[in-house]
């Protein structure tokens, strides 16, 4: 279980004067005053928290983490400076020394001006600064250098950093999925061990950070190198994770079976990543033998067990099967049934074609939305949108910008998305403006979504001026952007314009995985042996070696099938 963080008395305004020593944790949902109050008083106004609520319970392909603690000692006001002690303190006079009481009485006022906050130095007269304006000094780039470098300029000039607020950076940047910042946090946090104890929860989360940006091959060195006591449930089941995410089969069910065999298959979690697994890989069938298990090792079900288990019966078309699983759920004391719950089911229910039960599963998941709960407005704008129900979306979206004060890109997208599959395309381009007037983050992401579809009708011109506006305002295209305007020249018949796209495409690319789509590949490829076009064919085989396509059987067949006699 997380640990409850208790909230520091320090309403006084006053800053420490050890500045050696770790900061003492802020209130959670309170803002930090904009300047200090004056003594024997005490403000207990609470401000909104500048940014999002926590994120909503963890899926069972995520971990739990143990935050670090830390003091939560308050902060001391500082004494009143004596002057003639080299402090730099300014001397207040007596009015009555003055010959004049007026003139000395506005000297005096002067010199106490000077002082701020009653003896306090600029240093400590400055309000203490929240791990959240870290975080976005962070998230928003600061010049773009790397975030080992702001966080030593930020631990040395700002304020010695502890590793509560570095945790709670780190799982901000990890919800809203900038997992190469987060593991540069850890990083940055692992080189410095003498200072900073991390446990194997620490290690589970770096883990699953190094699999999501380095790769599968990379997590597994991290693992074979931590020593024996690190290697414990935690460690083995963030690995387990990494592997059912890279849908490796053979290696997920050996992980597993080694946590059973040291003992670690005690939890519900690696029940519900290898049961997640089974019904990715589609072998839902299986997921009935690991609940069978479950029930007689005493392994507790939780939301997600439910879940999976509903999901799986509704692979298998066993729409009885789901009730009944559902039912049982409901008579579980230890379980309540919330929206992750019923989002799931009117999703199971769309793609058994019951539409109306689907209905009443998202009506009975809006009644269990808080206003904390950010993804499941995005799971009912998605399921609405695919039960057709334009209107439906349009009032989740209203009640969405009703509820939270900002809007971040994935709210944008998921309901462009929505807008786009249900083809309201107007409606979808005046959000797409509001998002673009008001975002500071230009994600390519959300104007892909726009993209795509002008892609697809054949909209080239509508594409070009889009991503040109993009530009324009700052944004920074990703390779699935220029590749999304390369279709549309394909579709359009203009091959080398599409090809052009594919070579920017591969010079933003890097270090990504990103390779041309088979199905593009081979078009421009028909079309250069068409055309005897040994030069752009040449060109297109720069831009497969670039992205080692070559190693890849798919992209082997149709460099062979359309080889030209002399390549």
């Amino acid at each position: 279980m997380r640990r409850q963080r208790g909230v520091g008395p320090d309403s006084r305004g006053f800053a420490r004067t050890n500045l050696n020593a770790p900061a003492p944790l802020p209130p959670p949902l309170l803002s930090p005053p904009e300047q200090r109050a004056p003594p024997r008083r005490t403000s207990t106004r609470a401000l909104p928290s500048p940014l999002p609520p926590p994120p909503p319970p963890a899926t069972p392909a995520m971990l739990l983490h143990i935050l670090g603690s830390s003091t939560l000692a308050p902060a001391r006001p500082s004494p009143l400076r004596q002057s003639g002690a080299g402090t730099g303190a300014a001397t207040v006079r007596c009015a009555s020394s003055s010959s004049n009481p007026s003139a000395a009485a506005a000297a005096a006022g002067k010199q106490v001006a000077k002082v701020h906050s009653y003896g306090a130095l600029d240093y400590e007269r400055r309000a203490a600064l929240r791990w959240s304006s870290l975080y976005r000094r962070i998230a928003v780039g600061h010049g773009g250098r790397p975030v080992g470098r702001t966080l030593g300029a930020w631990d040395e000039g700002e304020r010695r950093l502890d590793k509560w607020e570095l945790c709670r950076i780190a799982r901000e940047l990890r919800k809203f999925r900038r997992f190469n910042l987060a593991l540069q946090v850890y990083d940055w946090m692992t080189e410095r061990r003498d200072r900073f104890s991390l446990s194997s929860s620490d290690m589970a989360i770096q883990l699953d950070l190094i699999a999501k940006v380095r790769g599968v091959s990379h997590a597994e060195e991290y693992f074979e190198e931590l020593p024996d006591p690190l290697k414990d449930k935690r460690t083995y089941g963030s690995l387990l994770n990494v592997y059912a995410q890279a849908m490796m089969k053979e290696k997920t069910e050996s992980t597993f079976e080694q946590m059973r065999k040291k003992g670690f298959a005690t939890d519900t979690l690696p029940f519900n990543v290898l049961m997640n697994f089974y019904v990715d890989a589609e072998e839902a069938e299986k997921v009935s033998i690991l609940i069978d298990e479950m029930m007689e090792r005493n392994v507790a079900f939780d939301v997600c067990t439910y879940n999976i288990w509903i999901k799986s019966c509704a692979a298998m078309q066993d729409a009885d099967a789901m009730e009944q699983v559902f039912n049982q759920m409901i008579h579980d004391e230890t379980v309540v049934a919330n929206w992750t719950t019923y989002t799931t089911l009117a999703s199971m229910h769309i793609k058994l074609g019951n539409s109306e039960k689907a209905e009443e599963s998202l009506k009975e998941a809006e009644k269990r939305t808080t206003g904390r709960e950010k993804k499941c407005f995005h799971y009912l704008m998605t399921l609405y949108s695919h039960l057709g129900k334009k209107e439906e979306v349009y009032r989740v979206w209203n009640w969405y910008k009703a509820t939270f004060p900002t809007i971040h890109n994935l709210g944008y997208q998921e309901v462009l998305s929505a807008l786009v599959r249900l083809g309201d395309i107007k409606g979808a381009e005046l959000l797409y403006e509001e998002w673009a007037s008001k975002s500071s983050s230009f994600d390519p992401k959300t104007m892909n979504i726009l993209l795509a579809w002008y892609a697809r009708e054949g909209f080239v011109t509508k594409a070009e001026q889009t991503l040109n506006r993009f530009v324009e305002k700052g944004g920074n295209p990703k390779p699935n952007t220029w590749e999304i305007l390369g279709t549309a020249y394909l579709k359009d018949g203009q091959s080398s314009e599409a090809l052009s796209c594919l070579e920017k495409a591969t010079a933003v690319a890097s270090p990504s995985k990103w390779r041309p789509r088979p199905t593009n590949v081979e078009s421009l490829l028909a079309n250069f042996k068409e055309k005897n076009d040994a030069e752009s064919a040449d060109r297109l085989m720069n831009v497969l070696r670039s992205r080692r396509c070559e190693e890849n059987e798919e992209y082997k067949s149709l460099i062979n099938t359309y080889a030209f006699q002399d390549t």
